[in-house]
């Protein structure tokens, strides 16, 4: 087997992979170095996209698609219009984000792409392995941002999944408020799980629909798309509309603790557990990861930090997670109630681990507070007792 040295190597070409590889270029740690930056393929789709809340322009800010500072939500009992002020929820599509990363990388001499399949990543003595298409390569830091496998649980912890199929539709008439998205509608049936529905409006014509459920399991290719039609025609009063583009993706919802580190393997994304457990959002969590980690690089060429989520919002996430997972409560009416009862801001900001102790508690006694206590003392108790 061939074996080639790097000084870096970064596994995956998705959205941790591609924002640390650009982050590093722009801050000047990749002059001089040999990076190889590694996938099983190119990213050439518009497959995916990313939402999230900024209150200021980020580091992606010029390939932001739209972006809203007014949504709805919905249940069968509330019709609410948010004001998102001082956020802004944003979308950034996968093919622009792809090309965007792709072309700042071409820029700098220091990367090699290579589009094999990783088979698997180790460490061997003082440095860390990367096996592809028969290919050996090593380095002494390795980033690491593919998920190999399904979790193997441990007592107490929960895995669940949020998956979706989403439809850009363009409709022969105005069908949308250009300005206005719907951050959670809840008026679907709620049989498999979860379920709602979110719309990105691009002009009045065309916007993106996705469906999106929080469930043990994937549904038939053929439920999401009933799902998809059905709001369309029986919700939006829809009659005719054309799917231009379709996108569909799963993302675990979990309290496993992902490693973290491994030797001279530093796990990132949703490998490294940056994926919020009682949402799913990983866009900006990522992206504060990665400015931690070029930080940390900056300061003394280390970039094992830790994981700066708290550990009460660790804490939370678990319990909204032991909630859904034994049926204490209906997803739709716990976020009924949280939308209900507080500002939108607060709820994107407690989203985002950023409140304070006083905040959160504000925001959990707007809860229902029986399943939300016996949840929370359970998980408590799970936290005591491991380890």
């Amino acid at each position: 087997m061939r074996e080639t040295r790097y000084d870096l190597i970064i596994t995956g070409m998705g959205c941790a992979g591609l924002s640390l590889a650009v982050q590093l270029s722009a801050s000047g740690l990749t002059s001089g170095k040999k990076i190889l930056l590694i996938d099983r393929e190119k990213k050439n789709a518009n497959n995916r996209t990313w939402c999230f809340w900024e209150t200021s322009a980020g580091y992606f800010e010029d390939i932001v698609y739209r972006s809203w500072d007014k949504a709805w939500f919905y249940s069968k009992d509330i019709s609410k219009l948010l004001q998102l002020q001082p956020y802004r929820y944003k979308m950034i599509r996968g093919i622009d984000f792809y090309d965007h990363c792709m072309e700042l990388i071409a820029r700098d001499p220091a990367f090699e792409l290579s589009f094999e399949d990783v088979r698997s990543i180790y460490n061997e003595e003082t440095y860390a392995v990367c096996e592809a298409g028969g290919n050996k390569y090593t380095a002494p830091i390795l980033f690491n941002s593919i998920l190999f496998e399904k979790p193997e649980l441990r007592h107490g912890e929960y895995f669940l999944l949020q998956h979706f199929k989403g439809w850009v539709i363009r409709t022969p008439h105005p069908a949308f408020t250009p300005d206005q998205a719907t951050l959670m509608d809840f008026r679907p049936h709620q049989e498999n799980g979860t379920t709602f529905i979110y719309v990105m409006p691009f002009s009045a014509n065309e916007a993106l629909i996705e469906y999106t459920l929080f469930s043990p399991a994937l549904l038939s290719g053929e439920a999401y798309t009933k799902g998809l039609s059905t709001y369309l025609n029986e919700t939006l009063g829809l009659e005719k509309w054309e799917v231009v583009e379709e996108e569909f993706g799963v993302i675990p919802m979990t309290n496993y603790r992902f490693k973290r580190r491994d030797g001279c393997i530093l796990n990132i994304g949703t490998a490294g557990g940056m994926t919020k457990a009682s949402s799913g959002y990983t866009f900006r969590f990522i992206q504060k990861d990665t400015q931690e980690i070029v930080a940390a690089m900056l300061e003394n060429g280390n970039p094992f930090v830790r994981n700066s989520s708290s550990g009460r919002f660790r804490w939370y996430d678990s319990v909204l997670l032991n909630i859904l997972s034994h049926g204490s409560l209906k997803g739709d009416h716990i976020f009924a109630e949280l939308f209900q009862h507080n500002a939108a801001e607060k709820i994107l900001k407690f989203l985002d681990n950023e409140t304070s102790v006083t905040e959160e508690l504000r925001i959990l006694s707007s809860l229902p507070q029986w399943p939300f206590m016996k949840a929370g003392l359970s998980e408590g108790l799970k936290r005591l007792t491991v380890v």
